[in-house]
């Protein structure tokens, strides 16, 4: 009954943070309008084009502002992802054409030249969001003269908007910047600057529905479609060597084990056992440090709910390119309404082990995810606030994570541990276990952790390798990914060929007579997230032009907790598999 209740409450996170974000984009606009309407216009934010973390205020450089400029309301997501959208200065209202109209002019300090030469050259851009469409520029040209050496910086003065409507709706906007029309800033001096902008509507078929298609056609190239399938290939033809291998060794090895072990039981009873059945009363002794191993257990099994809600959400086509927010929207509230997932794991797994503090249990499992990403956003919040970038957090949206974590996640939890506590279930062992455990033989060097994770965790990241960095592309560039069903395919195969890796080096393990495989299980598991730590280094330093300190901590902060992260899943994915092999092959033996 209690887990039909779970499963029940679970099943409603969907529904709810559908509702959720889909309502955190409503803006009580239907997007249409009559000749002459305004039409919103919100700058967001400013920001060196490879550190895509590192974005400022878009007032924060000397531009051309309202004389009241006011701040949109922005959803929790929103301010999560570092938008900060205000009033842009421009008007642009539906169907009316400007030549070149002026919006101000400008005498710029000796410090604000200082200021945007150094934006241009950092290779600064802008990006706004004109009635919901996305559009960014650059803020200048770095013109270097290779003959004699020189370098002049140009601050762009006029920008030409190109909009495209089709009846009484906006479809398209795009930005255009004329270096012929720029003032040079390269003198350490005062200069006046005259900014102005002109607009251009034209009439297009493309419908309404259809005018975010343009946004995720890079990633739906032909070269880049072959490329996925090319990945999903690979990774297939990975879990079919690898399922076709594992299959008929494990099945011959097994089969003469289980003739072996059947002849023995018929002759005499003094025969000395070899092999996995030897230490069938030690195979199901509890392993050490049980609070954490089911703290890992629970935490894992939460984030491999977290990420299935979240593929499902991307496939019915909530994640569309530029939905401000959603994503970080359905991170937190999917996140906090999984957490009775692993307050009932980690405490119903942590009482068959035998367990008697169980609240401590239900605390260690509460902390073993959020404890490090909360120190680590600490950290890097302090960061973005002493460089005054939109990253920060403002306090209010600091005091409503803390109050959805007080009055959600741990409620939840708490609710979770009580239901596991209250679920009176059995660890299910097909032998007894002995008093005292059996001596490990002496076992070459390959045979000890570390080089078993290694060869635990690179199966697993060769079948997702390539996808990878069409994901770094997108979180940590300017490109756009949007084929969500690809993914959730090399997702399935993660999955699959993780348990089939960790049954496999489980199983030769236990035939050398080494029965601790409960721990070697987890980290053989989780070992691939090990594996995509060492591709973001190499990605940082060979993929991507990102530097300086906030971006680097930004990077391999947030970084180290996914990959965290992915340890605890792929952890308990590996030890779940495990466990219900081992306790096949122990079931088809007779145990004294």
């Amino acid at each position: 009954m209690v887990r039909v209740r779970m499963g029940a409450a679970v099943l409603g996170v969907a529904v709810v943070v559908l509702a959720c974000v889909l309502g955190a984009r409503a803006d009580g606009s239907d997007h249409r309008y009559k000749d002459g309407d305004y039409v919103p216009l919100y700058a967001n934010k400013v920001g060196p084009f490879h550190n895509p973390s590192e974005t400022y205020r878009y007032y924060d450089l000397p531009f051309c502002a309202p004389d009241h400029p006011k701040d949109k309301r922005e959803a929790l997501g929103e301010v999560l992802n570092g938008d900060r959208l205000v009033d842009a200065p421009y008007e642009l209202n539906f169907k009316e054409d400007r030549n070149s109209k002026v919006l101000c002019q400008k005498s710029l300090s000796k410090v604000e030249v200082a200021k945007l030469r150094d934006a241009v050259a950092k290779d600064y851009y802008f990006q706004m969001y004109y009635d919901d469409l996305p559009l960014w520029g650059f803020l200048g040209k770095l013109d270097k003269d290779k003959e004699q050496g020189n370098a002049k910086y140009l601050l762009f003065k006029h920008i030409h908007f190109d909009i495209m409507y089709n009846g009484d709706r906006v479809i398209e906007i795009n930005v255009q910047t004329d270096p012929n029309v720029a003032v040079d800033i390269t003198e350490d001096k005062e200069v006046q600057v005259e900014f102005s902008y002109s607009v251009t509507w034209k009439k297009t078929d493309i419908p309404f529905e259809k005018r975010m298609e343009k946004y995720s056609k890079s990633s739906s190239m032909p070269q880049h479609l072959e490329i996925h399938w090319f990945s999903i290939i690979n990774s297939c033809v990975t879990v079919l060597l690898l399922t076709g291998f594992l299959a008929t060794i494990l099945m011959r090895v097994l089969k003469n084990d289980f003739i072996k072990y059947s002849h023995e039981d018929e002759s005499l009873e003094d025969q000395e056992e070899t092999g996995w059945k030897y230490i069938h009363g030690d195979v199901f002794r509890f392993p050490q440090q049980k609070s954490l191993f089911a703290a890992i257990v629970g935490s894992g099994t939460q984030l491999l709910a977290l990420a299935i809600f979240i593929f499902l959400l991307a496939i019915v086509g909530v994640f569309y390119p530029y939905n401000r927010g959603a994503l970080f929207t359905a991170l937190v509230v999917i996140y906090a309404l999984t957490s009775g997932i692993a307050g009932y794991t980690a405490t119903s797994f942590y009482l068959q082990l035998e367990g008697t503090n169980w609240v401590r249990n239900l605390i260690l499992t509460g902390c073993l995810f959020c404890g490090p990403l909360f120190l680590t956003f600490c950290f890097l919040n302090t960061v973005a606030i002493a460089y005054s970038a939109t990253a920060a957090l403002p306090f209010g949206t600091i005091i409503v994570i803390i109050l959805i974590w007080a009055l959600v996640t741990s409620p939840l939890l708490v609710l979770g541990g009580i239901a596991g506590k209250n679920s009176n279930t059995e660890f299910q062992a097909p032998c007894r276990s002995t008093k005292y455990p059996r001596e490990i033989p002496q076992l070459p060097w390959y045979r000890s952790t570390i080089p078993q994770m290694a060869m635990a965790g690179f199966l697993p990241f060769s079948a997702i390798y390539i996808e990878l960095y069409y994901i770094f592309a997108s979180i940590w560039g300017h490109k756009i990914y949007t084929i969500y069903s690809i993914l959730f395919i090399v997702f399935i195969i993660l999955i699959i060929v993780t348990a089939f890796v960790t049954v496999a080096l489980t199983y030769f393990q236990l035939a050398v007579e080494d029965h601790e495989w409960w721990w070697r299980s987890v980290l053989c598991g989780g070992s691939t997230g090990i594996f995509i730590f060492f591709y973001c280094i190499y990605y940082y330093h060979a993929r991507s032009d990102m530097s300086g300190f906030m971006q680097t901590s930004f990077f391999f902060g947030y970084m180290t907790c996914v990959c965290y992260g992915f340890f605890l899943m792929l952890g308990t994915v590996g030890f779940r598999a495990s466990l219900l092999f081992v306790r096949h092959i122990y079931r088809s033996i007779k145990c004294e």
